[in-house]
């Protein structure tokens, strides 16, 4: 027997070292790695070298399982000793993973191994590779059109806010260039129930007196009052040319017309919509959008600086009541060119969604109109001319006569009846003292007074002092509104009285009744990718609407840094590299009595407040220039600080106060009665706020005898 068949016996007779099973107690105490161990030599190329069978003790295979199978469908071979093949001692050492006891193509392939057989790579040229890099580069420039901006372009201009930032309403701002500035609408808006006696809100015009000489015009956007209502007492103090849509100039020559300013409508300029109107060196494009009035519109303003983008108030409804949509084509186009800056209305920016279309108020009027069954009042803003006119149709429909009540009702439907945007014929309107002479089914109301305002015709109609109309239990009023922030009392006051009344009243239970005229979240966003503008500033509303705007525009991709939050009266400096703030100027509010149309002083508007809130407190004397004490006693009054029963005893103290006051006066004090004066109300003041924590007007009359 030679030397391999002694070899080879060993094999098949009793196990050798290798294939010997190891102990599993030492197994896991060799685990730990011995620090004084020297690893094996490596070869040069970087694989390991081989080591003798006899010093490396092989691993059990482990059992596969019988529902396993490989990759081809046969059932894999067995691992027991002999099974597979001869192992070749001049063969490669086995790769990792593998057993020396089986070769390589027999074992169970993994599961990434499998993964990666199934998958067919895609092999990427390099004609594809620059195919994916120039269609990269081209969304790249899509999605960015602002970088057509020439940056070397050394222009700026600056946009200031004089109303509508840090409230609703009052909108008012000025773009101005080197030489040439635009004034963007001139609004009015509405006093708080701290305000007494004041009727409208109209922006401090301070500004626009620095700069007179180079403002070139007035733009208008839309006839809202909260976007023209304050032209006529601008131009009692300033008059430039304003430029406009028919419907809103016909409005504002009825203010005019109000405020004997006839003359001035020589000042109007007609605009066509997609036409450039060259103001100074700023050109000017009128877009059309859809709002809650007829021919609202937005602005691209083409500067030296670079193209400006302004919404105004807007939202995007898709059928509306005229059937004229946004023109959303102007707003692609001028993205397209590059944008600089977008102006957007913020008014609805915590409304997720979609606005409603203003045509989803029709339908709940048909339903409405349907349940009543006597006289149908029916009141919103007067401007929203589609609201309107969609209950006038229904009116038409149901066989009811159209009495139209209330001062600015009837002049804008007049209005928009002679520029032909209502479409009803005469045989259709009754005058209010012909509501009588029809049965209570066949009248429809239409009238002022959805914000509860105390002179509105519908508000006179609930406190039963309306000359021609009274209240039936039978009548349906139908208010078709939201009430504007700081009006939320007044119109649940209107309720109120309308209830008690005995009227069916229509409100929010239909949540159809009325539709916003503002962009709610979507559709912001889709002017925002639409305009792809480089800078941002949110415009229109309270401080808590622009700041969710601006969250807005930095998911659509404008660059957080890119944008600002402004209040009334900052001034934006605007460049193709940066925009920042650069100072203030005087902003506030001048207070209007609309009875006369006359301008309240601001100190009257404080006195006011002081009474409501503090009192007043009135003293009358006379004091002896001789004796230096009050001659009788003095008259002492007061309104709004203590009971009727507390009277006497404050009316002691103030008794004892003045006198106490003229022991320390030195004699030639009383040479001059205004001293006396502001002695006694110094006094008098110190101790009613300590005593009662109130600060009252105090009036002293002193006579020196």
């Amino acid at each position: 027997m030679n030397e391999n068949q002694n070899n080879e016996g060993q094999k098949q007779g009793q196990p050798t070292q290798r294939n010997r099973r190891p102990n599993p107690h030492r197994q896991n105490r060799q685990q730990k790695p011995n620090p004084n161990r020297k690893e094996a030599p490596k070869a040069v190329d970087g694989n390991k070298t081989d080591i003798p069978a006899e010093t490396k003790p092989e691993r059990k295979p482990q059992q596969p399982q019988q529902s396993q199978r490989s990759s081809t469908g046969r059932k894999p071979r067995s691992n027991k000793p002999g099974a597979g093949k001869p192992v070749n001692p001049n063969s490669e050492p086995p790769k990792e993973g593998q057993s020396r006891n089986r070769p390589a193509k027999s074992r169970q392939p993994s599961a990434k191994s499998r993964n990666n057989k199934r998958k067919n790579p895609t092999t990427v040229n390099a004609e594809m590779r620059a195919s994916i890099d120039e269609n990269m580069r081209v969304q790249q420039q899509r999605m960015q059109p602002w970088k057509k901006i020439d940056l070397g372009n050394k222009n700026k201009v600056r946009f200031t806010p004089l109303g509508g930032l840090g409230e609703i309403g009052g909108n008012m701002a000025v773009l101005e260039t080197e030489t040439s500035a635009i004034i963007i609408d001139v609004g009015m808006s509405f006093p708080d129930e701290s305000m007494h006696g004041v009727d409208i809100l109209v922006p401090d015009f301070s500004y626009l007196h620095t700069i007179k000489d180079k403002i070139k015009g007035i733009v208008i956007t839309h006839g809202h009052e909260d976007h023209i209502g304050a032209v006529p007492y601008l131009f009692k103090e300033l008059k430039f040319p304003i430029y406009a849509t028919p419907l809103a100039l016909a409005m504002i020559e009825n203010k005019f017309n109000e405020h004997g300013l006839k003359a001035d409508t020589s000042y109007f300029r007609y605009i066509t919509k997609r036409q450039q109107y060259e103001i100074g060196d700023i050109k000017v494009e009128w877009m059309h959008a859809t709002h809650s009035i007829i021919d609202a519109c937005s602005l691209a303003i083409e500067t030296p600086a670079g193209i400006l983008i302004h919404t105004a108030d807007f939202k995007i409804d898709h059928t509306p009541v005229d059937g004229f949509s946004m023109d959303l084509q102007r707003f692609a186009h001028y993205g397209e060119k590059g944008v600089l800056c977008l102006f957007s209305d913020s008014t609805n920016s915590h409304n997720p969604g979609f606005t409603k279309s203003e045509i989803v108020v029709g339908k709940t009027f048909d339903t409405l109109f349907d349940l009543a069954k006597g006289r149908v009042i029916m009141s919103t803003f007067s401007s929203n001319v589609h609201r309107i006119f969609q209950a006038m149709q229904r009116g038409v429909k149901y066989g009811r006569k159209i009495c139209v009540i209330g001062r600015s009702m009837e002049r804008n439907v007049e209005t928009n009846r002679a520029l032909g945007y209502v479409d009803i014929d005469d045989r259709h309107f009754i005058e209010v003292h012909e509501v009588p002479k029809y049965p209570d089914d066949e009248i429809l109301i239409v009238t002022t007074g959805s914000q509860g305002e105390t002179m509105a015709a519908l508000n006179r109609m609930a406190t039963d002092e309306h000359r021609h109309i009274k209240l039936k239990p039978s009548d349906t009023v139908i208010i078709s509104a939201s009430a504007i922030p700081g009006n939320e009392a007044s119109v649940s006051s209107l309720m109120n009285k309308l209830m008690k009344a005995g009227c069916t009243v229509r409100y929010k239970e239909f949540n159809d009744i009325h539709a916003s005229g503002h962009a709610s979240q979507e559709e912001q966003k889709l002017i925002l990718r639409l305009v792809q503008p480089k800078f941002f500033l949110p415009v229109h509303g309270e401080y808590n609407h622009i700041a969710k705007h601006a969250k807005t525009a930095v998911e659509c991709g404008v660059d957080e840094r890119n944008i600002l939050l402004m209040s009334d009266g900052d001034q934006i400096e605007i460049t193709p590299k940066y925009l920042k703030k650069v100072k203030t100027v005087k902003s506030g509010k001048t207070y209007i009595d609309n009875q006369n149309n006359m301008q309240i002083e601001d100190d009257v508007v404080l006195d006011r407040q002081k009474l409501a809130e503090d009192g007043i407190i009135n003293v009358a004397a006379q004091i002896s220039q001789e004796t230096q004490k009050v001659v009788g006693k003095p008259v002492i009054t007061t309104h709004g600080l203590v009971s009727e029963r507390e009277r006497k005893k404050f009316q002691k103290e103030i008794e004892q106060l003045i006198e106490t006051v003229l022991l320390n006066l030195k004699p030639e004090s009383l040479k001059d009665h205004k001293d006396v004066e502001n002695n006694i109300r110094n006094v008098i003041r110190k101790h009613v706020i300590r005593t009662k924590k109130r600060y009252p007007l105090i009036i002293p009359t002193i006579f020196i005898v």
